[in-house]
């Protein structure tokens, strides 16, 4: 049987995950933002798993307004990375420093 601790490792494997690839990959901004939305994966993970073990269902509903958040996060940062790509003909994270001013 699979309880409770299995799912709890799985995601903060899932975290631990996207944590180490944020701070190893600090150049392409497309990994970046995937690794946030494993974050975001690990997350629900969490809430899923203790609203079946406490049989509550207010974990699965703030999962699904935390899927609409990282929809709306995705579209606007793939958005972000096709206007970026026009001007500058790259998206690494180097060169976006000197977008300010």
């Amino acid at each position: 049987m699979i309880g409770l601790e299995h799912y709890l490792t799985v995601a903060a494997m899932l975290f631990v995950l996207s944590f180490v690839g944020i701070i190893i990959n600090r150049k392409n901004l497309i990994l970046l933002l995937m690794c946030i939305e494993l974050m975001l994966l690990a997350v629900n993970t969490n809430f899923i798993a203790f609203s079946r073990f406490l049989g509550d269902d207010t974990g699965q509903v703030f999962v699904f307004f935390i899927l609409t958040v990282a929809a709306a996060e995705a579209a606007i940062g793939l958005a972000i990375l096709v206007v970026l790509f026009r001007n500058r003909r790259s998206i690494a994270v180097q060169e976006l420093n000197t977008l300010k001013g």
